[in-house]
């Protein structure tokens, strides 16, 4: 009986410690010390009427917020021409910067880590979400073919997007700086750029997608510029502890295949680390 108990003590003392419970145990990100490991991912709610966070999501974020834990916001646009779901927020603006305040005060006050996860749709939009109806902006000019939604009913449609000339790109790459910027006005501990999923910046990141012969077409190289770019400037607003980004390259979600996934994803991983 007695080594029976000393036992069942042991086997609880090995599964009170870190090693195994890895989930539980604190990890260093950068200048950021979490007390764990699991991380409220980016959900889009759709809530945000006229494109401005509401007051309820002060409850959402703060329910799901534990002391050290990291959460990463809604997608939320850097432009008035990222948008392509309904009631998105955004935080292109001083009014949707004065809405992210208290949610940002709210995860703060129970002691957790905030990013606001910043992108821009390119083609997976139409132009019902674009300013003056125009066409939605792209790498490439080819648009997407119809989408069910997630809820497996609602069809998405979208409209032929135009191809951005390439004295356009730096003024949608200061508009992710400025959103960066907006972000930790509101109090945001740093941001993730959206870089997967067929979005913009994946637009371009993918030779599927992307079939430009400028400086951001053709070669790896040129394809991850837009990325790259949008990174340094970026960190040159905010500084690199407080700057991720979230790629993508082995999914084809939103017709955004890529011939060399690999080959993608190793350059990125290695030219950011």
């Amino acid at each position: 009986m007695e080594l029976k108990q000393v036992r069942q003590g042991q086997e609880e003392k090995e599964q009170d410690h870190p090693l195994h419970n890895p989930l539980l145990s604190p990890y260093k990100m950068g200048n950021f010390l979490l007390s764990h490991r699991a991380v409220l991912a980016p959900l889009t709610r759709q809530r945000s009427f006229n494109n401005v966070p509401q007051p309820h999501a002060i409850l959402y974020y703060s329910q799901r917020t534990s002391k050290g834990g990291l959460l990463i916001s809604e997608a939320t646009g850097v432009s008035d021409t990222a948008q392509g779901y309904p009631f998105t927020p955004g935080i292109w603006t001083k009014e949707q910067v004065e809405a992210w305040k208290p949610i940002v005060d709210a995860v703060h006050a129970k002691g957790g880590i905030f990013f606001c996860q910043i992108w821009h749709v390119g083609r997976v939009s139409n132009q019902g979400f674009q300013p003056n109806g125009q066409a939605p902006i792209s790498s490439i000019d080819k648009s997407l073919a119809p989408q069910i939604r997630a809820n497996g009913v609602d069809v998405a449609q979208f409209s032929p997007p135009r191809k951005l000339r390439t004295d356009e790109i730096p003024a949608i790459v200061n508009d992710f700086r400025l959103a960066a910027r907006n972000a930790m006005e509101a109090g945001f501990d740093g941001i993730e750029i959206h870089g997967a999923h067929g979005y913009l910046v994946d637009q371009f990141l993918k030779d599927q997608i992307n079939d430009r012969t400028d400086k951001y077409g053709g070669s790896l190289e040129n394809r991850c510029r837009f990325a790259l770019d949008i990174i340094e400037a970026i960190v040159n607003e905010i500084g690199a502890d407080k700057v991720g980004i979230r790629l993508s390259p082995f999914a084809n979600y939103m017709e955004s295949g890529d011939s060399n996934p690999k080959a993608l994803g190793l350059y990125m991983a290695g030219i950011i680390k």
